[in-house]
């Protein structure tokens, strides 16, 4: 359905998933700086308000003060140090979060050039499950897709059936 207007895979899955949970009419507050995935939603006729590139492992004003009703983070969680803090923070009472999954046969990724861009956590779902379970969340529904690349040899064989990718849509408990 999305496949001709969105650059992969990744993205068609999200957006899917996301129109599933979440209706036009509910504001987001989308973790992390204005980012291809931001602009789709917006596209898309979703009201979204990104966070300004603070560092979330120590300053939660960005969702203390939003009066947004959804926070979405994709690909977020895997870079903060210490991730259940800022889910416990989160005011909003439905949250759609993606990360990519822990893969047996590939080391955690590591940018060479960027300091930032580097996963301190790899989780497996179940992994992820908990973190949200002890900070608040009840799991509704979740979705896991692979990624597979164009490439020759055992990794890119095992990408192609091995799920990368895992999202949730959670409610806050008691909400």
């Amino acid at each position: 359905m999305y496949e001709k207007t969105f650059p992969n895979k990744r993205f068609q899955h999200t957006l899917a998933f996301l129109e599933k949970h979440i209706t036009k009419d509910e504001s987001i507050l989308d973790l992390g700086v204005d980012n291809p995935f931001s602009k789709i939603m917006r596209t898309q006729g979703f009201s979204v308000e990104n966070t300004g590139g603070e560092d979330l492992d120590l300053n939660y004003s960005s969702v203390r003060n939003s009066k947004a009703q959804v926070v979405t983070a994709f690909e977020i969680f895997e870079h903060l140090i210490a991730p259940f803090n800022i889910l416990q923070e989160i005011k909003a009472t439905k949250l759609v979060a993606s990360i990519p999954m822990r893969l047996w046969f590939s080391p955690a990724y590591r940018s060479k050039t960027d300091l930032w861009d580097r996963h301190y956590h790899e989780f497996e779902d179940w992994q992820f499950d908990w973190l949200l379970e002890k900070a608040g969340w009840e799991i509704k529904d979740s979705a896991k897709w692979t990624n597979p690349v164009k490439k020759i040899g055992i990794r890119p064989l095992l990408r192609s059936f091995t799920p990368r990718y895992y999202i949730v849509y959670a409610e806050r408990k008691n909400s």
